[in-house]
C-alpha cells in the first residue's frame, strides 16, 4: 500500500508535519531558556523573530495534521475497495494491528492541536505574550505526540497488502444475534437515555457558564470529554442502523459513503467541533491573564454559543432517522 495515491499522500503530510514541528522545537527550547522580555539585547530580539516565525510552523503543521484525520478517513474508505473482505472501513483498519490504536490516536490528537492553536491566538492578542512560555512549552510536549502518530501511520501503513484476508463491519458491530462484537446488545438497552439525557445536561451546563466561568468548570470539561465516547457508540449501536434502514447493519464508518450522502461527515465534523469548543470553554478560562482577559472572556462566550449550535446539529442530524422511524411506527 506504500505506493497508493492516499497513502503517498497522508506521508506527505506526516513528514511536512514532523519536519515542520522539530524546527520549531529548537526556538521553544530557546524561549524556555533565555526568554526575558525585560531585555532588549541581541539575542533577546533574536528570540521575538523566531517565536513569529516557529508559531506560524507549527500552526501550519498542526493545521496538516488535523486536516489528515479527514484523508485518514476517506484513505480508509479506499483501502477497503481492495482488502479482502472488506466493505468498509472497518475491515482496512482491523486488517493491521495498527489501524484502531491510529485512528483513536488521531481522533485524540486533533484536541491538543487545536487547543495549541487557541492558545497561540490568545498569546498573540496581548502585548506582553502572557502565555508564550506556556505556549512553547506545550509545545515541546506534542513533539512526541506528533512523532509517534506519525510513526503509528508509517506502520499501520506498511502493513496493509491487499491479500490481507480481514473482516467486515457486520462481523466486527453486530449481526443478527452477535452479542460477542464490539458493542452487543447489552450497550443498546441504557444507551438512548444515556445519550440524550447527556445531550440535556451539556445545554444545562452552558447556560449559566455563558455569563461567567462557573466554579465547577472542571465537571463541564469531563463531561464534554465524556459525551464524545458516549456518542460514537450510540452512532455504532442505535442510530447507524436507521440510517441504513437496515436493523443488522450497525457500523460508524458506512455513514461517510456516498449511497448515504456523506452524512457521517456531517455527523462527526459536528460532534468533533461542538466537543472541542465545548471543552475549549472552561479551559482557555484558566488561561486569562490580565493582558488578555477580554479576550479570554469574549472567545469562551462565542465557543460556548457555537458548541450549543455544533451540537444541536449533530443531534439534528443523527437522530433524524431515529425519530422518522420511531414517529412513523409508533415505537416509542
Amino acid at each position: 500500500m506504500l505506493l497508493n495515491p492516499w497513502s503517498i499522500a497522508l506521508l506527505l503530510v506526516a513528514v511536512l508535519a514532523t519536519l515542520l514541528i522539530l524546527a520549531a522545537a529548537r526556538t521553544a527550547v530557546n524561549v524556555l531558556r533565555h526568554w526575558n522580555p525585560a531585555s532588549d539585547d541581541n539575542r533577546q530580539i533574536r528570540l521575538e523573530n523566531e517565536t513569529w516565525l516557529a508559531a506560524t510552523l507549527v500552526q501550519y503543521a498542526l493545521g496538516f495534521q488535523i486536516a489528515s484525520l479527514i484523508v485518514f478517513a476517506m484513505a480508509a474508505d479506499a483501502f477497503s475497495e481492495v482488502i479482502v473482505g472488506a466493505m468498509c472501513a472497518t475491515g482496512s483498519l482491523t486488517a493491521d494491528p495498527y489501524g484502531m490504536p491510529l485512528l483513536l490516536v488521531k481522533l485524540g490528537t486533533v484536541f491538543l492541536y487545536g487547543f495549541w492553536i487557541v492558545v497561540h491566538q490568545l498569546d498573540i492578542s496581548g502585548e506582553d505574550y502572557p502565555l508564550l512560555r506556556f505556549k512553547y512549552a506545550l509545545l515541546l510536549a506534542l513533539v512526541p505526540v506528533v512523532l509517534v502518530e506519525n510513526i503509528l501511520l508509517v506502520l499501520y501503513i506498511r502493513g496493509l497488502t491487499p491479500d490481507i484476508i480481514t473482516s467486515c463491519c457486520a462481523v466486527v458491530f453486530g449481526g443478527a444475534g452477535a452479542d460477542s462484537n464490539l458493542m452487543g446488545a447489552g450497550a443498546r438497552s441504557w444507551i438512548v437515555p444515556a445519550f440524550y439525557g447527556g445531550t440535556a445536561l451539556l445545554a444545562a451546563l452552558a447556560v449559566p457558564a455563558w455569563r461567567r466561568p462557573l466554579p465547577w468548570q472542571w465537571f463541564s470539561l469531563l463531561a464534554w470529554a465524556a459525551y464524545l465516547p458516549l456518542s460514537f457508540i450510540a452512532i455504532t449501536t442505535v442510530f447507524s442502523s436507521y440510517i441504513y434502514a437496515m436493523p443488522y447493519h450497525r457500523c460508524p464508518f458506512c455513514i461517510l459513503k456516498p449511497e448515504y450522502h456523506y452524512i457521517g461527515y456531517l455527523i462527526y465534523a459536528a460532534l468533533l467541533l461542538a466537543v472541542f469548543l465545548g471543552m475549549c470553554a472552561p479551559m482557555t478560562s484558566w488561561l486569562a491573564r490580565p493582558s488578555i482577559k477580554e479576550t479570554v472572556a469574549a472567545f469562551r462566550r462565542r465557543a460556548l454559543a457555537a458548541s450549543m449550535v455544533l451540537l444541536a446539529v449533530f443531534v439534528t442530524a443523527v437522530s433524524f432517522h431515529y425519530l422518522t422511524y420511531r414517529y412513523l411506527t409508533g415505537e416509542w
